[in-house]
């Protein structure tokens, strides 16, 4: 997480709206979840809360920007805040890092007020980790706020859940995003269209994919699976190319291909496609491919990435060799 990333998006508005006015009478709560989709701005909505409630000189719902808190912030080093992510990516919060930061929640605030916590993504959390932080949650210090920005709500332990605010984010559509998107990546609004379809409907993922690696990523990925198709490469190989990426993206934009590959074959007229770059592709796949197999490899596909995100270790190289047959074989 980075600490300088504090947006409120246009179409967060409303929940930010709806703290300011808890905030202002008194009725904010010790925790709140933040859940909704990956790539949508929770987490910069959290580190902007946590600014506002932090500054001593707030002015209409907004930070001062001026005063000695807001400094602390603006340097990145405010020591009522903390930030508690996974110390590498894939891998769980453990426990003594969760020991770690509540014992910090439950000292005096050095700037007095709020001591503040925000953690991404809460359900990165072992079980060790969660029961950990249910202790503070059920007796939390004075003026503490613990903000849990959740993008996977099933995998939060119910305990930890019933134990915060929640406050639930959906994606923004198309006509709050596409706008932001061309501005923000300086491109028509058509391209950005595209981008954002790619990106699953996601503003924030899409400028990631824009502005690192992860299009090239895409684009390595999408071009093997067709030549599969094509028998232009094997199983084998592709998984060996590809087995050392991040399985969680190659997993999602796989999904995103086989609900594609179903609205396509429902018979609707001009379904509306996430993958539109692949369109030559996914319509060669759905007039032959039999539904029955699609269903069975999206169940595949699905549980394998719950695995991941329950931090099993699988052997990646295989798991990917096993979904490719599966692929190649809708077409046999």
């Amino acid at each position: 997480m980075n600490p300088a990333d504090e947006q409120i998006y246009p179409w967060l508005q409303a929940q930010w709206e709806h703290l300011i006015q808890q905030q202002e009478s008194g009725r904010l709560p010790h925790a709140l979840l933040l859940s909704g989709p990956a790539g949508i701005g929770k987490a910069a909505f959290g580190t902007a809360l946590a600014h506002l409630l932090l500054c001593h000189q707030p002015q209409n719902g907004r930070p001062c920007g001026h005063c000695r808190s807001c400094e602390l912030i603006a340097s990145g080093h405010h020591p009522d805040r903390s930030f508690l992510s996974p110390e590498e990516p894939g891998k769980p919060i453990r426990v003594d890092q969760v020991r770690e930061l509540t014992t910090v929640l439950h000292s005096t605030a050095q700037q007095g007020g709020y001591r503040i916590m925000i953690m991404e993504p809460a359900e990165a959390m072992n079980v060790a980790a969660a029961n950990a932080l249910l202790k503070t949650l059920e007796e939390p210090g004075q003026d503490t706020l613990l903000i849990l920005v959740c993008h996977q709500l099933g995998q939060l332990m119910p305990t930890i859940r019933s134990r915060c605010q929640r406050i639930e984010f959906s994606m923004p559509t198309a006509a709050e995003s596409t706008p932001w998107l061309a501005q923000k990546l300086d491109m028509d609004e058509e391209a950005a269209g595209k981008l954002l379809a790619i990106a699953q409907g996601a503003p924030l993922a899409a400028v990631d994919m824009k502005q690192g690696n992860l299009l090239e990523l895409r684009r390595t990925f999408m071009s093997g699976l067709a030549d599969l198709i094509r028998d232009r490469t094997d199983a084998i190989s592709l998984a060996q190319k590809l087995h050392k990426e991040e399985l969680i993206h190659l997993l999602d934009w796989w999904l995103s291909l086989l609900s594609d590959l179903v609205r396509l074959q429902s018979g609707a007229e001009n379904p509306d496609l996430n993958n539109v770059d692949m369109t030559k592709m996914l319509s060669a796949v759905a007039q032959r491919a039999d539904r029955v197999r699609i269903f069975s490899l999206v169940d595949r596909v699905q549980s394998e990435r719950k695995s991941l995100m329950l931090r099993y270790n699988p052997n990646r190289q295989l798991l990917l060799e096993k979904l490719m047959f599966d692929w190649r074989a809708l077409v046999r």
